[in-house]
């Protein structure tokens, strides 16, 4: 009975040995597909991880709030930092332009006054030019009719005496050609015919002086 006891005993021994076993076996097939199903899981990840973020679908929402922020931000600093400068700037070049061309227009304007008065007082300085040419050329021509008149008069005051004094000189002259003729015929007369008078040979010789 006690070798049946230890039979029995062997033999419960092997079976719960036995199924010992085959949970060790079923352990050790089990270990490798957990291991495998580890290894498709990291090679998944491994996968999902090699997409590129911005093209990864499951960051798209936060790429669009980030979106909206960067554009708020950016024109919220466009419309109270950047756009007020660029209008100022434009303002200022606007106000400096239409300075410069009233400034142009104001000294166009001048231009054209002085030039006009340039021209009206070279026109004034040709009339009075030419007034005062005539002026000098009347005076200049009166002085000279005076002094034409004053040498004529003088000429013709020594004409005139001249005249006289060659008239004296003449009269002068036949007064003596007339005594000298007088003498000379009364010396002839009295050689030929005899004594004459004085008298007779002067009448003579006025008498033939005549003729």
């Amino acid at each position: 009975m006690v070798a049946q006891a230890e039979s029995g005993d062997a033999l419960q021994q092997g079976e719960v040995v036995a199924p010992a076993e085959e949970h060790a076996a079923e352990g050790e097939h089990a270990a490798p597909a957990d291991a495998h199903g580890a290894t498709d899981t990291h090679a998944s990840t491994e996968a999902h991880s090699e997409v590129f973020p911005p093209f990864d679908p499951a960051s798209f929402g936060g790429q669009l709030l980030w979106l909206a922020i960067t554009f708020a931000a950016l024109y919220f600093l466009m419309s109270r930092v950047a756009l007020p400068r660029i209008g100022s700037i434009l303002e200022t070049r606007r106000t400096r332009i239409e300075g410069d061309l009233k400034e142009a227009e104001r000294l166009r304007q001048e231009t054209e006054k002085a030039a006009a008065a340039y021209e009206a007082a070279l026109a004034e300085a040709r009339k009075n030019a030419h007034g005062i040419a005539e002026e000098t050329r009347a005076g200049i021509k009166a002085d000279i009719d005076g002094r034409r008149a004053d040498v004529e008069a003088t000429l013709a005051k020594r004409v005139s005496e001249a005249e006289a004094r060659i008239q004296a000189d003449k009269d002068a002259a036949l007064a003596n050609v007339g005594s000298i003729a007088a003498e000379t015929a009364q010396a002839l007369v009295a050689k030929i015919s005899g004594t004459v008078t004085a008298a007779e040979a002067r009448a003579a010789v006025a008498a033939v002086s005549k003729e």
